[in-house]
This record gives structure tokens, C-alpha cells and sequence, in this order.
């Protein structure tokens, strides 16, 4: 029987190289994993439409919900996560020192609908009392001129977005004093530097998010797994199949972190950080499925719709595919 072939772009995670390296099949489907970076899949699969099943952001997937194809489905696979108390970076020199020193102030995002600036104004908005809308924002490329918001947006009055110059960026832009914060996933290069000029908001954060995550119990997912729709209602069963695969993937990450006759990663102290996160977080830290996600989903939907990004509330159930919900048990 012939298997179905699949073009996967993701890019090179520990969770997923079982499916990377073949040992991990995907049930009835040949699994062509694409290793590409996060930037280009995302550019590549909102635009263009070019893979079967790609690692999308989570709030491109919610965008496209709203428009009339409803062009992926998902499936509750979670390729990245990350705290992003972190990923906040000023000019040394803008007078921020709190987050309610934010109001007012030139703020921007390498894209406004990017799935981790969602996350910060939300987080601002709800724990810090920072109004999204208390600003307009800029958006435009953090390390290069030219980047420009990968899927249209429909924003309400009050949200106010515009790009950068044609030949600035915003880590340039942030050394140099024109921007006074930047919310972002990527490290800009002026922080970089290690000359004081771009700094974190919250120099301390890792406990900062640790007690984030003490409060909510949220660890914040960045990226969901999408299946291009026509071929997902062409073969529904891909999504269990899927499911499976990435499960199975995960399971042998897992493993490779508890082994202690070697390192495999270059963490000195790794041992130690697995201990830690089980203990904080339980077994599964990284879980996938919607059970045990729920809030962190609900949370995200309700920020997406309160920044103007969603045309009503999303509800987490209709997110995903229904045969990826359940698994048949003995």
C-alpha cells in the first residue's frame, strides 16, 4: 500500500527529532521533515500554503480561523513554548524601569500579531496594568529592513499599528533611542552587545516567571502544528496518525534528558534542571493534547480577541482537529 507523502516543516527540536531521524513513523504516511527556521516556515505556510503540515505561530493559526476558507486545522502538538517576561527590551536611557512606565511610551514588535508580543501585551495588561491601546505600535524587521506583517490585519480603531522606515530595524532602532521598548521572540543584536544602551525590563526574570507560572499555572504555548485543510479533509485520519507520531517523538526527548551515564546536551547541570522541572511542573511538562491546556488556550484566545486580532473569542475546542481529541483505550 502506497503511503501517503507529507511535506513537514519544523524547525530542529528535541521533541521532534525522533520524526526528524526516522525513528518515529507517522501510521499510513512517508513524513518529508523540512528543517527549516521558525521565520521562514511561518512566511512560507501563511503566504503561500506550500507545505502539508507545517509548525505554525499560534496566533497566525487563530487569525486565519477567521477568514472564509479557514485554510489549516490543527493538532494539539505543541512544537514551542517559552515565558516571555523575558523578551522584553528597552533603551537604557528611556526613563522605564517599572512595566507601567511602558505607557506611553514607542513600542514595537518585528510584527504586531506575532504570537509572542500577544503574550506580553496580554501578561502587561492583566498582572501589570498596562492597557494594550495605551500606545500606538511599530512593527517592521528587527535585524533587517524590509519585514512586513506576513498575513493582513484588521485591527479596531483603537489598536494603532504602522511600519518602520524603509531602511531601519528595530534592534538599530532601539540602541540608538528612536524606539523606547521592543517586544520580541528573537535576542535583537543591540542587547547583544553587553554595553548597557538595550536592557531587560526584568533583569531577574527567570523568577519573575517562575512566580508567573506559580500564579496561573500558564506555561505559555507559542506554536501549534497545522495540517493544510484541503488535505487534512482529503485523509482526517492524518490527524491521529500525526498525533501519535509527535507523541511518540516527545517520549524519546524525554528520555534522552533523564540519561545520566552521558550528557547529551551541554548543560553541566542538566540533571539538576530536569529534577527541577518535574518537581515544578509534574512528569509531562511539555504536555500536548487540549487536557491540561485549556487555560493556557483560553488565555491566549481572550488576549487575541482584546488586541483586536480576532473578530470574536475563539473557543479553545474549536481550535482543533476532533479526531486528534480522543484515542481509543483497552
Amino acid at each position: 500500500m502506497n503511503r501517503l507523502k507529507l511535506n513537514f516543516a519544523c524547525w530542529d527540536y528535541d521533541r521532534m527529532r525522533g520524526l526528524m531521524d526516522g525513528r518515529v513513523q507517522v501510521d499510513g504516511a512517508e513524513l518529508n521533515y523540512l528543517n527549516l527556521p521558525v521565520e521562514e516556515t511561518f512566511f512560507r505556510m501563511a503566504r503561500y500554503r506550500e507545505f502539508e503540515v507545517a509548525e505554525m505561530s499560534l496566533s497566525s493559526y487563530c487569525i486565519s480561523l477567521s477568514r472564509p476558507e479557514k485554510p489549516f486545522i490543527a493538532i494539539p502538538v505543541y512544537p514551542s513554548r517559552f515565558f516571555r517576561h523575558s523578551c522584553i527590551y528597552v533603551n537604557s536611557a528611556s526613563g522605564i524601569k517599572t512595566p507601567k512606565d511602558l505607557i506611553g511610551k514607542k513600542i514595537a514588535s518585528p510584527e504586531y500579531q506575532m504570537t509572542a508580543p500577544v503574550w506580553i501585551r496580554g501578561i502587561l495588561s492583566d498582572h501589570y496594568g498596562v492597557p494594550v491601546d495605551a500606545q500606538p505600535y511599530l512593527f517592521g524587521g528587527e535585524e533587517e529592513t524590509g519585514r512586513i506583517e506576513k498575513i493582513k490585519l484588521e485591527l479596531p480603531p483603537n489598536i494603532q499599528v504602522s511600519p518602520i522606515g524603509p531602511h531601519q530595524t528595530l534592534s538599530q532602532m532601539l540602541y540608538d533611542g528612536e524606539l523606547d521598548a521592543l517586544y520580541t521572540a528573537r535576542m535583537p543584536s543591540s542587547f547583544l552587545k553587553g554595553d548597557g544602551k538595550v536592557v531587560r525590563l526584568f533583569d531577574d526574570y527567570e523568577a519573575v516567571e517562575r512566580n508567573y507560572y506559580q500564579q496561573t499555572g500558564i506555561f505559555p504555548i507559542m506554536h501549534v502544528v497545522v495540517i493544510r485543510r484541503d488535505v487534512y479533509e482529503a485523509n482526517r485520519w492524518i490527524a491521529q496518525s500525526l498525533t501519535k507520531a509527535f507523541i511518540e517523538a516527545k517520549k524519546i526527548a524525554y528520555k534522552d534528558l533523564d540519561e545520566t551515564a552521558a550528557l547529551k546536551t551541554m548543560l553541566p547541570w542538566l540533571t539538576a534542571h530536569v529534577e527541577n522541572a518535574k518537581k515544578e511542573f509534574g512528569q509531562d511538562w511539555w504536555s500536548y493534547g487540549l487536557e491540561g491546556n485549556v487555560n493556557n488556550l483560553d488565555t491566549f484566545t481572550r488576549y487575541h480577541f482584546e488586541q483586536g486580532l480576532s473578530s470574536k473569542k475563539l473557543e479553545v475546542k474549536d481550535l482543533f482537529a476532533p479526531e486528534s481529541l480522543e484515542a481509543f483505550k483497552i
